[in-house]
């Protein structure tokens, strides 16, 4: 057992033999920046000010060796071999708090429908307790019994009383789980889940207006934080912009279409960046946003999809004004398959 502790708050946890840093944090209830939990994206990257960690196998590109000389390690693949582990984050409050995920829930396929060209939709009801999640957040989802790995795969609802989870699963070249997803899980068939994961949440305490941009599945996370937004009577205006390739990739239109007319503050539009047709915009999100929003300096921004996708909408919003602070990003990776912590639930209502 070591003990991990974040400055400058001078807050520590208990981190149990083989968890990792990002395990322990989050079995306390800290809500450190993450995506891959792989080594792959960087996102959980922190200076490590005291103390000796293994820190696995990461990639070069998600810290370079300059970085590991000045002390910084990748929090999901670190795992401490010292009595304590000081790391440099965390605030006095050491806000938001998430629920620590749980392992292998028991689920059933309830409905399975194709929503767009290369998308099916699936809605999960839980057998047992549901899966405490804040909107935003992912699952994973496989099969390992049949040798079908476990994927991440977003929410796309807010939470609902009866626990359902509705998934959106892009088919992925090669791609074994999702193509099982396609071809084979029937309705009426159970299903495990782990999590929820990932800390794109949205913030209640939000004041200003709302830009969302996804592409793809991207638009599975941002319909959570839109629906539960809307539901809890969010009053700045919030705009959804929507990248696809063509008018077959496009989903979710006729909910889009009746959160805009139920809620005078909401507005969505469609951009299609491999053919023009008629109530569309044409092109990528970078060339058609400053038109819309040519300055961004008072919005709170949120973008999810591919890394590529995220790297180039957070590029376009700064030269729009959009303050590094206010932007929030989640980036699909290839590598996101999370390491599974044996934790209970620290936060109740």
């Amino acid at each position: 057992m070591s003990r991990i502790i974040m400055q400058p708050s001078g807050k520590s946890v208990e981190c149990a033999y083989g968890d990792t840093v990002l395990m322990a944090l989050e079995k306390a209830g800290y809500a450190l920046p993450n995506n891959c939990r792989a080594g792959a994206c960087g996102e959980c990257k922190v200076k490590v000010t005291a103390g000796q960690f293994d820190q696995g196998m990461v990639l070069d590109m998600a810290l370079s060796q300059e970085e590991r000389r000045q002390g910084y390690g990748l929090m999901c693949m670190a795992k401490p071999i010292s009595d304590e582990l000081t790391i440099e984050w965390g605030t006095e409050d050491a806000k938001p708090k998430l629920f620590p995920p749980r392992e292998d829930a028991l689920f059933v396929v309830t409905d399975k429908r194709p929503v767009a060209d290369r998308v099916v939709e699936l809605r999960l009801r839980p057998v047992g307790q549901p899966i405490r999640y804040w909107p935003g957040q992912y699952v994973t989802l496989g099969n390992p019994r049949a040798d079908i790995p476990p994927r991440a795969y977003s929410i796309s609802n807010a939470p609902r009383p009866d626990g359902e989870l509705v998934l959106q699963v892009a088919r992925a070249d090669g791609g074994v789980t999702s193509n099982w997803v396609h071809d084979q899980l029937n309705i009426g068939e159970s299903v495990k889940l782990s999590g929820a994961y990932g800390t794109f949440i949205g913030d209640p305490g939000v004041d200003t207006p709302v830009l969302c941009l996804a592409a793809g599945t991207g638009l599975a996370p941002i319909l959570a934080l839109t629906e539960a937004a809307l539901r809890r009577g969010f009053r700045k205006p919030v705009t959804l912009l929507f990248s696809a390739r063509s008018e077959a990739d496009v989903y979710s239109q006729g909910m889009l279409a009746w959160w805009r007319t139920k809620h005078r503050a909401f507005d969505y539009k469609i951009t299609l960046t491999r053919e023009e047709k008629d109530g569309y915009l044409a092109g990528r999100v970078d060339a058609v946003l400053p038109g819309l929003f040519p300055d961004l300096s008072k919005h709170t921004i949120f973008v999810a999809g591919s890394p590529a996708f995220v790297e180039t909408c957070a590029t376009t919003v700064k030269a729009l004004g959009a303050k590094t602070e206010h932007i929030h990003t989640e980036g699909f990776f290839a590598q996101q398959q999370p390491e599974i912590p044996d934790a209970a639930h620290l936060l109740t209502f």
